[in-house]
């Protein structure tokens, strides 16, 4: 079972981002925007750049260093019915993952939010130098764990990335919420 993280595994407060917004006399909007302008994001993504530098040309691009780093520092919760369905899926014998579009910080993000003893491998595009939808991505994982693209399940709350590992032949599930992906579970034959 293949986990995307942002939006499946964890989640950020939607209300942060714009509270910044209406602090700095920011155009709503305007933080993501710049954050996620696709070239910047792409090299981010892809280790191109680090964190630091990504969080500096999106404070450049705001002309708010100050807010680019509040931004920055934004917290994250685990979504504990997911790690429950973690849980149970790694109780039947099933391997789990995570492949997410990251940064070099995933690896101490993962580890202060007690992902790392819950999954088997968690794949960063930042270190792999590939971000999803790129079908390479998605190669990596499997040679990684050394499976086959009909074996691995994989969930992502962004329907557009799920193209790359369809592209292979890996069954999909667009997350909206916990008990959706139980249900595709079971869809599947997958019963926990």
């Amino acid at each position: 079972m293949l986990f995307d993280l942002d939006g499946v595994v964890r989640h950020f407060d939607a209300g942060y981002t714009a509270d910044i917004e209406v602090e700095y006399g920011l155009t709503p909007g305007s933080v993501l925007e710049a954050a996620f302008e696709p070239r910047l994001l792409e090299q981010v993504t892809t280790g191109k750049i680090s964190r630091g530098a990504w969080v500096d040309r999106v404070g450049a691009t705001l002309g708010s260093t100050t807010a680019a780093e509040e931004w920055g520092r934004q917290p994250s919760t685990v979504d504990t019915e997911v790690l429950a369905i973690v849980d149970a899926l790694r109780a039947a014998g099933i391997r789990t993952a995570i492949l997410t579009n990251g940064t070099d910080t995933i690896p101490a993000e993962a580890a202060e939010l007690g992902l790392i003893e819950r999954f088997e491998a968690i794949f960063n595009s930042a270190e792999i130098g590939w971000a999803k939808p790129d079908e390479r991505a998605f190669q990596h994982v499997l040679d990684a764990l050394g499976l086959e693209a009909s074996e691995v399940f994989f969930t992502d709350d962004s329907a557009g990335t799920l193209a790359g590992a369809e592209a292979l032949g890996m069954p999909t599930h667009h997350f909206t919420s916990a008990d959706g992906f139980l249900g595709a579970l079971r869809a599947v034959g997958v019963a926990i």
